[in-house]
């Protein structure tokens, strides 16, 4: 079922996770396990991300060697495995970064044979290695591109013109958004056009970068909402289970952390910072449901362990 299907068909607020693949050569075992926790709270789909290859400089006995490898492959079997093993819809990550168009393109073919419905499409991460376009490849800049593209198909359009007969596909699209602004973005009213341009390409909704302040989610609704963007938000949320993450968070993912929650995280013994993140967690979400919002969609990795905690404070 399409994540837009799920949502229109909710009584309530629904509750999504996502999870990242084990490290190259790693073992799936560790993540099966994370999956089976988080399939007990019954969520309609998982998100599940992709990543592009990175330059890695290895010392051999020939010396220093640099080779081009995908640090976490393997999210097409997973998902494969999510949506037939546990009968729940399954999002895979879709990137411009690191793929040819004609690579994109290969891979929603075999998305289709899957029957996986829905997409996430971003524009993914700058890494160190920059994917050279040979024989005429092209590829995808912007988000809104690839958005372009996965509607293009879902009209029978593809890159071959001589694929006559293939049928379109039909992929419910999502976006990411950030309530706090995308850190190249000069302000959020020019980020949220570019938002806006990602859903007039066939966007069908929209998932958030995370945030630890409700009031700029509920901001940022508004915003949109005045600029004439009426897919549904869904909130994207993270617990705080380390004092590191006090800096490493804002570094890595250009999202502010309250005072408050600062406070009570340094503050706080080493055994008890992550019951202080899931109390956090939990007012933000007790506040998010209070205002109806569609669902709401936990950056959750490979340790499900904080989640745990937070659905039995939910009662759940």
């Amino acid at each position: 079922m399409k994540v837009t299907e799920h949502l229109s068909k909710a009584k309530n607020t629904l509750i999504s996770f996502e999870i990242i693949p084990p490290k190259r050569g790693g073992d799936i075992k560790s993540l099966l396990k994370v999956v089976d926790d988080i399939a007990r709270y019954n969520p309609p789909f998982i998100d599940i991300t992709s990543h592009a290859a990175e330059v890695i400089y290895e010392e051999t006995p020939q010396g220093i060697e640099r080779k081009v490898k995908r640090k976490r492959p393997g999210t097409l079997g997973i998902c494969a495995l999510i949506q037939n093993k546990y009968d729940i819809d399954a999002v895979p990550h879709v990137l411009c970064q690191g793929f040819t168009r004609e690579e994109t393109e290969d891979f929603l073919i075999d998305l289709q044979y899957l029957q996986i419905e829905n997409v996430l499409a971003i524009r993914g991460d700058e890494s160190n290695y920059k994917k050279p376009l040979l024989h005429g490849r092209s590829a995808n800049i912007f988000a809104a591109d690839l958005v372009e593209q996965i509607a293009n198909m879902n009209q029978g359009k593809y890159l071959e013109d001589s694929l006559v007969d293939a049928r379109p596909s039909d992929f419910c699209i999502g976006v990411g958004a950030y309530p706090e602004k995308h850190f190249e973005a000069p302000n959020l009213e020019t980020d949220i056009q570019n938002l806006k341009k990602k859903i007039d390409a066939g966007a069908d909704y929209i998932v958030t970068q995370m945030f630890f302040d409700n009031s700029v989610y509920f901001r940022f609704v508004e915003k949109c909402r005045q600029a004439g963007i009426d897919a549904p938000i869904i909130p994207g949320l993270k617990i705080v289970t380390s004092a590191g993450q006090l800096t490493n968070i804002p570094r890595n993912f250009f999202v502010n952390i309250p005072v408050e929650l600062t406070r009570r995280i340094s503050s706080a013994n080493p055994s008890d910072v992550l019951k202080e993140g899931v109390e956090w967690t939990f007012r933000q979400v007790r506040e998010l449901l209070d205002n109806n919002v569609p669902a709401i969609h936990f950056y959750i990795m490979q340790d499900s362990k904080p989640i745990r905690m937070l659905m039995e404070r939910l009662g759940r």
